[in-house]
């Protein structure tokens, strides 16, 4: 994976949420924080919350760093 230019394992949840808008979306699609029992703390790391639940950190870096490419992609409308 290439190094990731907005996200890093070390940055907090908050931090991360700070962003980019859609971060919560890509908590939910990996199933973190949606729900009372997997609730994530904005404190924790995405290293920590990677590690606590399983998750891919590669993976979830680049769908975070996914939402960034999305928004530098000219829209094909405005052509």
């Amino acid at each position: 994976m290439a190094e990731s230019k907005h996200f890093s394992p070390d940055m907090t949840i908050a931090e991360a949420m700070a962003v980019h808008p859609k971060v919560a979306e890509v908590f939910a699609a990996f199933h973190l924080g949606g729900c009372a029992h997997c609730r994530i703390n904005e404190v924790e790391t995405l290293d920590q919350v990677c590690e606590g639940y399983g998750i891919d950190q590669a993976m979830l870096l680049e769908v975070l760093e996914g939402l960034m490419e999305e928004d530098e992609t000219p829209d094909a409308t405005q052509a």
